[in-house]
């Protein structure tokens, strides 16, 4: 069956709504509808109009910058040590027998982060360390370790152990993460 055009805008009429109502203001007018396109989806941008000239003479502004960043030297000819990431839990009785805890055996239940760092032939005193919240710097005359950490950690609370017997630096470091559904 076809229509007409006549047909078609008398089929139009009978659904289009020409009394004023309360929700007539809840849902969005056709030329509203028409304005919009791909680039209004997500949240609307906000323009930053901070035109204030640098104060120095400065290339890059501090936000800019990656943390860390500052103790990255292209032109330092010490090696790398090896070193390995292990995570820890603090497990206790309920955790394990009772299974009344949220804790899983997933990282993201984790409390802890310890680094080991093997340094051969390296003497405590010549150990240097350094902690920011997602860095560690660990530097000795060998040596030298830019770590980015892959959580932020509590640099104010954390504990260094020389082990001499294997020539290795044990850093352990409390984690801060939020609470989510693993950790509460």
């Amino acid at each position: 069956m076809a229509f007409t055009p006549a047909q078609m805008s008398a089929i139009v009429s009978l659904f289009k709504d020409t009394e004023k109502s309360d929700s007539e203001d809840d849902t969005p007018s056709s030329d509203t509808l028409s304005k919009l396109g791909p680039g209004n989806i997500g949240p609307a941008r906000q323009l930053n109009e901070d035109t204030t000239a640098p104060e120095s003479k400065d290339i890059w502004s501090a936000a800019e910058v990656p943390e860390g960043s500052e103790y990255d030297s292209l032109y330092d000819p010490r090696p790398q040590p090896e070193y390995d990431i292990v995570y820890s839990q603090a497990v206790r009785s309920e955790d394990v027998f009772l299974q009344m805890g949220n804790k899983t055996p997933m990282t993201s239940s984790c409390e802890n982060i310890i680094i080991k760092i093997k340094l051969p032939e390296t003497k405590v005193a010549e150990v240097e360390l350094d902690i920011k919240p997602k860095f560690l710097d660990c530097r000795t005359p060998n040596f030298k370790l830019g770590l980015h950490l892959p959580h932020p950690v509590d640099e104010k609370s954390g504990k260094a152990q020389w082990d001499a017997k294997q020539e290795t630096l044990i850093v352990t470091l409390n984690l801060c993460r939020e609470y989510d559904i693993f950790n509460f």
